[in-house]
């Protein structure tokens, strides 16, 4: 399953990141939304979920992020739906892990 989520808000060290494999980081802006796919391994084999996917979030809960490669790129985001079927633009799309 995917998860969209509007980021609310994100550090200056994501647009600062030029590593060639971090430079997505880059792209992140407060408002976009974002699309999160959940998938093996990160998905718990017991709950069938990924850990930081909102599942009892509504949408005015503000929910944290880091991303994987640069731990001082981080932010907030609320949760807009859940998507059973993954629909995820490939911009803006990302994994849990």
């Amino acid at each position: 399953y995917c998860v969209e989520f509007r980021t609310e808000s994100l550090s200056h060290h994501c647009a600062s990141e030029n590593r060639p494999y971090a430079r997505w980081m880059q792209y992140l802006r407060e408002g976009h939304t974002v699309c999160v796919a959940c998938q093996p391994p990160a998905m718990n084999t017991d709950t069938h979920r990924c850990a930081g996917d909102g599942h009892n979030a509504d949408g005015g809960k503000i929910l944290h992020w880091e991303a994987v490669g640069n731990s001082q790129c981080q932010g907030t985001w609320k949760k807009i739906r859940q998507l059973e079927h993954c629909s995820c633009p490939f911009v803006h799309s990302f994994i849990f892990t």
